[in-house]
């Protein structure tokens, strides 16, 4: 089966991520999915941004958290000519009904805890415009992918790990998280996996997908290791290579 492509963050070196502008242009690009990441306004609706606080991405500052769905809708996004934040509902709207599905990160919140109900939330979200079967959901909250799997119905869930978490549990200590979730697939960054790493995956029978594969070698050395899905912030570039290897 051919890796899949995502564009990160809808395509972060090439517009301005998780805005509109940069959704839109990697659905033109023909990307397998666009990536989004989704925090909860204080009255609990889901808004695409990564951090859980305004200040990078904003010109407003302080957490994501403690803003209301009013306030949010008109946050500018920096450097965005002018958008504001999407809500999910904004971005799912953008999907086509057939090109591009849409994977969505469930980000925890500024203390570091998950946001009460965002999961189910995102689910409705999806089946509002039926769209659940063409989208994946990832989390570094192990609960968090284990619930989107059993809840069904969806392309892929996976449960993020990043470098620190790999040093402190070991390759097989990620597998043991993975089945003690009841997770098929997990996902690291490009930097950390090599061929052993996906040896004692593919030994748990688990899906492989990485971030961070944003440059024509790193996307290049993905490919040749096999994974099912690479993220990347110029998709562009990634689109090209995979076709390029034939993949």
């Amino acid at each position: 089966m051919a890796t899949k492509v995502i564009a990160h963050r809808g395509g972060a070196f090439l517009n301005v991520e998780n805005s509109r502008d940069a959704f839109e242009n990697s659905i033109q690009l023909g990307v397998d999915f666009i990536e989004c990441d989704v925090h909860s306004s204080v009255d609990d609706e889901t808004f695409v941004l990564h951090d859980a606080t305004l200040d990078r991405t904003t010109e407003a500052q302080g957490p994501v958290r403690l803003q209301c769905a009013t306030n949010l809708s008109r946050l500018r996004l920096r450097g965005a000519r002018g958008e504001c934040i999407p809500r999910l509902s904004d971005v799912v709207a953008l999907l086509p009904r057939a090109g591009s599905g849409l994977q969505i990160e469930i980000k925890t919140d500024s203390s570091g805890q998950p946001y009460p109900g965002i999961l189910e939330r995102s689910l409705a979200c999806l089946d509002a415009a039926d769209r659940r079967s063409r989208c994946g959901i990832i989390a570094f909250h192990a609960p968090t992918a284990a619930a989107a799997e059993a809840a069904g119905g969806l392309d892929h869930v996976a449960w993020l790990f990043g470098p620190a978490m790999l040093r402190e549990l070991g390759a097989a200590g990620v597998v043991g998280v993975a089945r003690a979730h009841g997770l098929r697939a997990v996902e690291t960054h490009a930097d950390v996996l090599d061929t052993e790493l996906v040896r004692v995956l593919r030994e748990a029978r688990l899906g492989i997908a990485v971030w961070g594969a944003n440059h024509a070698d790193s996307a290049a050395r993905m490919l040749a290791l096999g994974v099912d899905m690479m993220a990347s912030d110029d998709a562009a570039t990634a689109l090209r290579v995979r076709a390029e290897a034939g993949r």
